[in-house]
């Protein structure tokens, strides 16, 4: 009954959300659209349309904050622009800024893109990547989290790059994840990490992952954000690279879609020690239990800091916004 009432509103308002509730057969006709509009007193880039029980909506992003709404199309005045324009228009702002330093990373093939923010106090900003996995997720980096920062901070910030792939498999943890975020212990950026995450250790670096020959890019893209706004997520204007591994080519094909790739300087498992401001990175999906391991003895020893609000988890919007404004 609860579930029919919300329906029925969504249908009579098609509202803004920060974190939208499709029926999951409903949207469709999910495509690249960029043009400026107003709402609410503020301008906004729409960068992308679907229809909705023969509805039209869009996706905005705020240049400035960096953070993602839904509008309805018979809302808005929409003026078309074109990618070119978009970077021209917008170029002073944060998301433009943003954008062009991730294309001036990607020289190389691993980790391009923005690793590391500028914070003005003492912490870091949290990546958890859930990649294609058969395990449930680790539920307990997210109970320790809220745990520790339950008198300092909450919610507690957090940038999760979700595949297509999970999504279809893990509903019940994405509906408990969504449960924390309703209930006010987590605040949840979602980045777009690709649908099939394609991995083949016998193949090089530079043929695997996303620069695989023949490669989807669209499909890679677009259906992921539809799984997740089908689910009930906010595709945020973020994206990061499987494996971290991209080239110049790609680079820009993701940052025409209006996406900035975001990679890390503190990929935990692998050895990289986080520092004031740095990007860190770990798997939620079972398969890096020493990611883990390795960021809840961080937080342990920082946990005087984190008491006494001197070291925070910073959000990946407000952190990368601040740094290029």
């Amino acid at each position: 009954m609860r579930r029919a009432i919300i329906y029925a509103l969504l249908l009579q308002t098609l509202f803004i959300l920060s974190a939208p509730v499709y029926a999951q057969e409903e949207i469709k006709n999910y495509t690249v659209v960029f043009g400026d509009t107003y709402y609410g007193g503020k301008e906004l880039l729409i960068t992308r349309e679907f229809s909705f029980d023969k509805r039209k909506g869009y996706i905005a992003v705020n240049p400035y904050s960096l953070e993602t709404v839904t509008l309805p199309a018979d809302r808005v005045a929409l003026t078309p622009l074109r990618w070119k324009d978009v970077l021209s228009k917008f170029a002073r702002t944060p998301y433009i800024k943003a954008i062009i330093n991730a294309r001036n990373q990607s020289v190389k093939i691993q980790d391009a893109g923005i690793t590391h923010g500028f914070p003005r106090e003492k912490g870091v900003t949290l990546t958890i990547d859930l990649c294609p996995s058969h395990k449930p997720l680790d539920r307990v980096i997210f109970t320790a989290l809220i745990a520790e920062f339950k008198k300092s901070e909450r919610p507690v910030p957090l940038a999760l790059s979700v595949t297509g792939k999970f999504l279809a498999t893990h509903s019940r943890d994405i509906e408990w994840l969504k449960d924390l975020e309703r209930s006010g212990d987590l605040s949840l950026t979602w980045i777009n990490h690709t649908y099939n995450h394609y991995f083949n250790p016998a193949v090089p670096l530079d043929s695997n992952f996303l620069l695989k020959p023949g490669t989807d890019i669209p499909f890679e893209i677009l259906e992921t954000e539809l799984k997740m706004l089908r689910a009930g997520l906010m595709p945020s204007v973020f994206f990061r690279f499987p494996g971290l591994i991209s080239d110049r080519k790609i680079v820009e094909t993701v940052t025409n879609y209006g996406l900035i790739p975001v990679g890390s300087d503190a990929w935990l498992a692998k050895g990289q020690r986080a520092t004031n401001g740095s990007i860190v990175l770990i798997h939620g999906n079972g398969n890096e239990p020493l990611g883990i391991k390795d960021f809840i003895s961080l937080l342990r020893a920082e946990r005087r800091n984190v008491l006494d609000k001197e070291w925070l988890m910073y959000d990946l919007r407000k952190s990368l916004a601040d740094e290029f404004k």
